[in-house]
């Protein structure tokens, strides 16, 4: 991932009723102060700032309305004036919440959150990651508590059950090889919120003939799966098709209904000039483009079943070796 390549576009590029789709994107970072990251993202982006609350700023730009926050409700929302809080902060004050500030813009992640954009409108991402680099801006790799990510929110082609179905195995199929590509800091490594999906779900969304309805692929999804806590989190796109279903598996104020799939797993590793926003992004399109291959992905679903039997092929090469021959062989990547 050392060279910076331009954004690639899948080759389903627009929804069913003919607009462009677009995708969501999130960037946990530090090393800069949280008015600095304001006023410097407002810059590049050619925006105006407004402060919404503590630690939540809305910048309005040519590519939509931005958000930059602190990724810490209990800081966001502490009021040091407030009577529940202990007397003796109270009367510190002011002194009291600049302490509290800086260490938390030294160990909590300031995020700055994308509106929808179209596709097309990527490369305004890359640059900006790029001169947030030159500003001093830190990722994963720079301490041990530091846990970032890079998260992609991409608009899906159509919302029928045999399209997700599709996004979804070509992801099964795909994640090892991702993995190996973009979760390389060891904070993340061991997190919990970026866990693969369970074992029994993905052996049977690869099943051959597998093809539910919308019910049936939530439900089966949600037995094994009743968290945000996946490296590709299906929650927002469950509670946009049918929220009372999902209510009865998961209730959580954190899921914003969204007609979106939630990619969570890479890193944030800005800092390195080898890190490129696009070698995230053009990974992504790796799956797009083996979802929206029907052969290709029956052919991958096959090698993929094939990998869980007991044979000496499979005791010594790895999923992932095999799966990366694959899209290589197929040219992928």
């Amino acid at each position: 991932m050392s060279k910076a390549t331009p954004c690639r576009m899948p080759d389903i590029l627009n929804t069913t009723d003919g607009q462009e789709r677009r995708v969501g994107v999130e960037i946990e970072l530090s090393g800069l102060g949280y008015g600095q990251l304001v006023d410097l993202t407002a810059k590049l982006l050619g925006g105006t700032s407004a402060l919404e609350s503590r630690y939540v700023s809305k910048l309005e730009t040519p590519l939509g309305c931005f958000t930059i926050e602190l990724d810490s409700d209990p800081v966001k929302d502490l009021d040091l004036t407030d009577e529940s809080v202990p007397e003796v902060l109270r009367e510190l004050g002011g002194h009291a919440m600049e302490v509290i500030d800086a260490a938390a813009e030294r160990i909590v992640p300031l995020e700055i959150v994308s509106p929808p954009m179209r596709f097309s409108q990527l490369p305004e991402i890359e640059t900006l990651v790029k001169e947030l680099r030159k500003a001093g801006a830190l990722g994963s790799r720079e301490a041990i508590y530091f846990a970032f990510g890079l998260q992609l929110n991409p608009e899906l082609p159509d919302l029928e059950p045999g399209t997700l179905v599709r996004y979804f195995q070509a992801f099964a199929a795909t994640y090892d090889w991702l993995k190996a590509r973009h979760q390389l800091d060891i904070s993340r490594k061991f997190t919990p919120y970026i866990e693969p999906w369970s074992n029994n779900y993905t052996d049977l969304l690869m099943r051959e003939g597998y093809a539910p309805d919308q019910r049936q692929m939530m439900v089966d999804y949600l037995n094994s799966n009743p968290t945000r806590n996946r490296a590709l989190d299906l929650l927002p796109l469950f509670a946009h098709l049918d929220k009372p279903l999902l209510d009865k598996y998961v209730t959580d104020p954190r899921i914003k209904s969204r007609p979106t799939l939630h990619y969570r797993l890479p890193d944030c590793d800005i800092d390195n000039p080898e890190w490129n926003f696009s070698s995230v992004w053009n990974d992504w399109v790796v799956v797009e483009q083996v979802a929206n291959n029907a052969d290709d992905l029956g052919e991958l679903r096959a090698l993929f079943r094939e990998s869980r039997r007991i044979s000496l092929h499979n005791l010594t090469h790895s999923w992932l070796e095999t799966s990366e021959n694959w899209l290589r062989r197929k040219g992928y990547v």
